[in-house]
C-alpha cells in the first residue's frame, strides 16, 4: 500500500475490511471516513455474477436517483430548431445542432450528458468514435435519444443516471456527495440496488450480486452485507 496521509490512516483505522456492514451502517461511515477538503463524491461499487462479454448477460439501465447526484448535470441538447426552446425551458446548458456538431469535431466535450432526437441521428451518429469513449453517445435506452427532450433534460438535472456492468463484471455510480445526509446516501443507494436486482438477466446463474462496496473520493471502500438491502 502507497504511503497514507495521516487522515487518511484515521480512515482506514475505522473501516473493518473483514466485516460486510448494513447499508444503513455504510451510508453513515462514509461520511465519517471522508476527509477531503472539497465535497467528495459517495460511489457504490456492485460486483455482478455475469459474463458481460455476452449479450444475454449484459445489465444495463437507468435510475432517477430520489436525492439526485449532488453533481451539476450539464446538458448538450442536439436538436431542430422548433425544439431549441423546449430544451431552453427546461434547463438544457446547451442546445443547437450543426454548430455544436462542428465544435465536438473539434475536439469539444465539456459536457456530462448529450440528449438528442431520432430524426438527427443520422448526423449526431458520426460523432460516436469521439462521444463513445467518453459515454456521452446518446442511446434510446438511457433515454437520451428521444422526441421529448424537454422531458429528458428535467429528469437528468433531477437526478437520473444511466449504468453499465463494465468488462470485469462491476457495475460503478455516484449516489450523492458527502455532505448528504446519511439518511439521503441510504435512499438513493437503495434505489440503486434495488433497480439493479430487478435487472437480472435470466441467463445469469448463481449469486447476482456478489460483492457491494460505498466509498467517497479518496476514501477506503466499506463491504455492505447484500442482505442489508431491500428489494
Amino acid at each position: 500500500m502507497a504511503n497514507l496521509t495521516k487522515n487518511q490512516k484515521v480512515a482506514y483505522a475505522k473501516v473493518d475490511a473483514d466485516k460486510a456492514y448494513t447499508l444503513a451502517e455504510a451510508s453513515k461511515m462514509v461520511k465519517e471516513i471522508s476527509f477531503t477538503k472539497f465535497d467528495a463524491s459517495v460511489d457504490l461499487s456492485v460486483r455482478l455474477g455475469v459474463d458481460p462479454r455476452k449479450a444475454n448477460q449484459m445489465v444495463r439501465g437507468i435510475v432517477t436517483l430520489p436525492h439526485g447526484t449532488g453533481k451539476t448535470i450539464r446538458v448538450l441538447v442536439l436538436c431542430t430548431p422548433d425544439k431549441e426552446q423546449e430544451a431552453k425551458d427546461a434547463g438544457a446548458d446547451f442546445v443547437g445542432l450543426d454548430e455544436y456538431i462542428q465544435k465536438i469535431e473539434s475536439g469539444w466535450t465539456d459536457v456530462d450528458i448529450v440528449i438528442t432526437m431520432p430524426s438527427v441521428m443520422a448526423k449526431v451518429g458520426k460523432l460516436g468514435k469521439i462521444l463513445g469513449p467518453r459515454n456521452l453517445m446518446p442511446n434510446p435506452k438511457t433515454g437520451t435519444v428521444t422526441n421529448d427532450v424537454g422531458k429528458a433534460v428535467t429528469e437528468v438535472k433531477a437526478g437520473k443516471i444511466d449504468f453499465k456492468v463494465d468488462k470485469t463484471g462491476i457495475i460503478h455510480a455516484s449516489i450523492g456527495k458527502v455532505s448528504f445526509d446519511a439518511a439521503k446516501l441510504l435512499e438513493n443507494a437503495q434505489e440503486l440496488l434495488t433497480t439493479i436486482s430487478k435487472l437480472k438477466p435470466s441467463a445469469a446463474k448463481g449469486t447476482y450480486m456478489r460483492s457491494i462496496s460505498i466509498s467517497s473520493t479518496m476514501s477506503p471502500g466499506i463491504n455492505i452485507d447484500s442482505k442489508s438491502v431491500n428489494g
